[in-house]
């Protein structure tokens, strides 16, 4: 839609305005040119329409400004349907889904079937070119058992090996690369692989400058319950150590440091339902989540 195809005056003041920003915006953006950024997508946002659309636009500018985005994705709540639906029990040790057989099939299905292509449409929509993969393509994220101290936890992946090169054919292109967290192993088995964990091990394979964990809350926050706009690994330990991190936080702020470990510069925490939230994160001094940096 072009300005004069608003009729209303207000909303035309309301384009003029968006892009007007975006203009003013771009030369940040631009300073990010040839950098890979890895985004994990998952929670709330991916089941909000408008939501959706705003993620994928952001991601489409990103390509569009020499930005390198690579999409991870989960499907958590997706996947719990559609195992109710097929009347399969869904059951959890420590918040991981133990996988048999069959649910590892429902699993391929939702992620590497109904949800990628999901994300994929969306961002071909907004003018992109998107390429759906899982990690079984090129044997992208090869993966081992993951081992619980009580609990067989079935076909359940822990990243053992990340193959980057398939990755850098598509930075080299205009394609946007979107990954479904479904490992292989050594014999060719299927393994369900938890999208941070994914996330993380992709880019420290990839030295990515960034790497964006949307989620469905603000960022990290202290006891007081304000958001924290940066932190250092040993800032964070000390959080995890005192306690002020609880739950399901500390996985999450574990996957950061060990990214920003394998060599990512910084890694950020938001919240995925703030439109626009990547692009806030990068362009204005606070950002939109909590920044994890190793020193």
């Amino acid at each position: 839609m072009t300005p004069s195809a608003v009729r209303s005056p207000s909303e035309r003041d309301i384009w003029l305005a968006k892009a007007q920003t975006l203009v003013e915006a771009l030369p940040y953006m631009r300073a990010f040119s040839g950098e890979t950024f890895v985004v994990k997508y998952g929670g709330h946002a991916m089941g909000e329409e408008h939501l959706a659309a705003d993620f994928a636009r952001d991601v489409v500018l990103l390509k569009q400004v020499g930005i390198n985005p690579v999409v991870v994705h989960g499907g958590g709540p997706q996947i719990g349907a559609m195992l109710q639906r097929l009347h399969i029990p869904s059951r959890f040790v420590d918040g991981l889904r133990i996988t048999d057989a069959d649910t590892m099939a429902v699993v391929e299905m939702v992620l590497s079937g109904l949800i990628n292509k999901q994300i994929v449409s969306a961002i071909n929509q907004q003018g992109g070119c998107a390429v759906g993969l899982s990690g079984k393509d090129g044997r992208l994220i090869q993966a081992t058992q993951l081992h619980h101290a009580t609990t067989d936890l079935g076909q359940v992946g822990d990243p053992a090996t990340i193959t980057p090169h398939i990755l850098d054919i598509f930075r080299k292109s205009d394609i946007i690369p979107v990954i479904a967290p479904v490992g292989v192993g050594e014999t060719g088995e299927s393994y369900n692989i938890n999208a941070d964990t994914a996330a993380g091990a992709i880019a420290g394979a990839l030295a990515a400058r960034r790497l964006l964990m949307l989620t469905d809350v603000d960022g990290v926050l202290d006891r007081e319950g304000r958001l924290i706009a940066e932190m250092t690994h040993a800032e964070a330990e000390a959080m995890i150590a005192e306690g002020t991190l609880t739950g399901g936080m500390i996985p999450k702020v574990r996957t950061c440091l060990d990214a920003v470990a394998r060599g990512v510069e910084a890694a950020v925490i938001l919240d995925g339902r703030v439109p626009h939230g990547i692009l806030l994160e990068l362009l204005t001094v606070r950002g939109a989540g909590t920044l994890i940096r190793g020193s």
